[in-house]
């Protein structure tokens, strides 16, 4: 119980980081690029590089705190530093195949997915 409460702080933070990220960036953005998105990946993908070394393979933290930096504070604050990790971890170990199924299946499933979600929202909520 102690652990998923801390997921959930950690999980707050991260909301709230990508908030201000986003927000903050945005203001930049020029013609409606989603710059503040693209960001916010880019950097939730790099962190969660660092935090994997880091809390896995260098310091070995305790497995609840890896779970409030990575799932929490990363995964709200961008699952798409999800997704990369793990397309990287089955590159890394040689899963090519798997690898490129999960990138071009993520990628254009959720693309998909979104679509589908907005077409049935807006004939249902007409």
């Amino acid at each position: 119980m102690q652990t998923t409460l801390l997921i959930a702080l950690g999980g707050a933070l991260g909301a709230v980081t990508r908030f201000f990220l986003h927000t903050s960036v945005q203001r930049y953005s020029v013609s409606g690029f989603p710059l503040g998105t693209l960001v916010v990946n880019v950097l939730g993908s790099f962190l969660i590089g660092i935090a994997f070394v880091v809390f896995v393979e260098k310091i070995q933290i305790a497995e609840q705190w890896r779970a409030v930096v990575i799932i929490g504070f990363l995964g709200a604050m961008t699952t798409f530093s999800t997704f990369s990790l793990d397309a990287l971890l089955l590159l890394e170990q040689g899963h090519y195949n798997s690898a490129l199924l999960y990138i071009l299946s993520s990628v254009f499933v959720c693309l998909i997915a979104a679509f589908a979600g907005l077409q049935l929202a807006r004939l249902i909520l007409i």
